[in-house]
């Protein structure tokens, strides 16, 4: 009795290391990452460690992204860490947008370099300067290439995978022979991000455009996907930009085309980044800890033999059994057969670790010919038969799927209000946070000046339809939310990370 109580306590205290939501956000989130084991401070200011739960959630969606890239024509290539600064200086707008969160590579060893490197915090130059080479025909046109790597950006303050000194993505780097060719691939590229976090990683996203002062810097036009946490706050979950030629102007990045002449190549980017690991952190997760998708969990079901010590040879049998079963099946499936642990020190360890399902297997079950299963999503029970075990488990993987997305979805929707002015505009900011649908006469003095207001940006001016059609929504007889002059836009401002 005495050994039992002892483990009753530690599966309090297991749940209780996590700050609740209500209480800290923060302090939630960050409990969350290191309590699920997704990721550790490292001795370098504003990094991470990656570990390996956290890196295998990396991996899953790294995969999907390189299949659905690779599925519209796109191919994957390297380019150096490090660009000469004359490089990196011949866009003017370029690096003064990125300027202040550079690092310079100035010696080595004790002898200072004839010229300065930059750590890249994105590619578009050097990449360019490689397409100057390569592109000389029309014949050469399009490319599409994709870079899977690191950047550094050194960030005043830092939060694990949202804002890091040093981050995981991917950026994609194309060149066209017109704008129309262009602005498609960047509209396709999108559209490829918003299936990936809706199918992929069941969170909601609102698909639009950005304005000039929230715009890449070098770009003619941004597009984004943005989600909403569950604290209200807005992320940016994806872009891609259309360059337009100013790259290919300062870089001399030229083809000959069919009427003879010489034209500069029209170029975009595109990238999504393992900030997406705290998105699936805060729109899924709860008080308890983590709640992965089954698309996207490395573990989509994990196997815990439960009852008497003396059945323990019997049950773990059985249990093996069914390991075998769900993996025959295709499911990423786990078997925890530690005897050092209680199951339900095993249960509150895989639920703060968002394992979407776990299978229980005692003596009773074995009984019945049945299997416990219980939904990390909503805590539901349901005995499964053993026979046919795999489809039916992965029938319930697909339902679990299905009804985060639902969820997230109504938590967007309930979240989502309008305002008619600045004055409603910050009350809801201040309030409630959430996305704020507003009118917008599309002068940057008055997108300012909300941001001055309530702290909210404007994230994006959403899509009419698919971002393929390229409709943005018009004003729709509203008033801008500051001037009350007649809308040019839609839009939709919030507070973000």
């Amino acid at each position: 009795m005495a050994h039992e109580a002892h483990e009753a306590a530690r599966e309090r205290a297991y749940v209780k290391a996590i700050t609740p939501r209500s209480e800290d956000y923060s302090a939630w989130y960050t409990d969350v990452v290191l309590r699920a084991d997704l990721a550790d401070y490292a001795p370098v200011r504003g990094c991470i460690v990656f570990k390996p739960y956290g890196y295998a959630i990396w991996e899953s969606i790294q995969q999907d992204l390189d299949r659905r890239f690779k599925a519209t024509g796109v191919q994957n290539a390297y380019f150096p860490l490090l660009i000469p600064e004359s490089i990196f200086r011949k866009e003017a707008e370029h690096i003064e947008g990125f300027a202040p969160e550079v690092p310079w590579v100035t010696h080595v060893g004790e002898e200072q370099l004839a010229e300065r490197y930059v750590v890249r915090p994105t590619s578009e130059t050097i990449i360019g300067t490689m397409y100057a080479r390569w592109i000389q025909s029309y014949r050469d046109l399009p490319v599409l290439i994709n870079q899977w790597g690191n950047v550094l950006r050194w960030e005043k303050r830092t939060s694990p995978f949202l804002r890091t000194t040093e981050f995981l993505w991917q950026e994609g780097h194309t060149a066209h022979r017109d704008e129309a060719d262009a602005e498609a691939r960047t509209r396709l590229m999108l559209e490829v991000y918003r299936d990936m976090a809706h199918e992929l990683l069941a969170i909601p996203v609102v698909a639009g455009v950005k304005s000039d002062l929230e715009k890449f810097a070098g770009a003619v036009r941004t597009y984004t996907i943005e989600a909403l946490m569950t604290d209200g706050r807005a992320l940016q979950a994806g872009t891609s930009h259309y360059l337009g030629t100013g790259f290919a102007e300062v870089l001399g990045i030229r083809f000959l085309d069919a009427d003879g002449q010489l034209k500069h190549v029209h170029q975009t980017s595109w990238g999504a980044s393992t900030r997406l690991i705290g998105a699936l952190i805060m729109v899924h997760g709860d008080d308890r800890g983590l709640v992965l998708p089954p698309r996207v969990a490395p573990i989509q079901a994990v196997v815990v033999p439960v009852g008497p010590q003396r059945e323990r040879a019997r049950v773990l049998e059985a249990a093996r059994g069914v390991l075998r079963e769900l993996q025959a099946a295709g499911v990423r499936a786990h078997l925890d057969d530690r005897e050092e642990y209680s199951p339900g020190w095993k249960f509150n360890e895989w639920e703060l670790r968002g394992v979407p399902l776990r299978m229980e297997i005692g003596p009773r079950d074995l009984a019945r010919g049945e299997v416990l299963a219980a939904r990390r999503d909503s805590g539901e029970k349901t005995g499964l038969a053993r026979e046919g075990l795999g489809s039916a488990v992965a029938g319930l993987l697909a339902t679990i799927q299905t009804s985060l997305f639902d969820r997230a979805r109504r938590f967007m929707d309930e979240n989502t209000r309008e305002a008619a002015n600045l004055g409603e505009l910050k009350g809801t900011i201040d309030a409630r946070r959430g996305f704020v649908v507003s009118g917008w006469c599309g002068n940057q003095a008055c997108e300012l000046r909300v941001r001055e207001a309530s702290g909210a940006s404007l994230r994006c001016i959403p899509f009419d339809g698919a971002p393929s059609e390229g409709r943005t929504l018009e004003g729709g007889g509203r008033r801008c939310v500051t001037c009350a002059e007649e809308a040019r836009h839609t839009v939709v401002f919030a507070r973000a990370y």
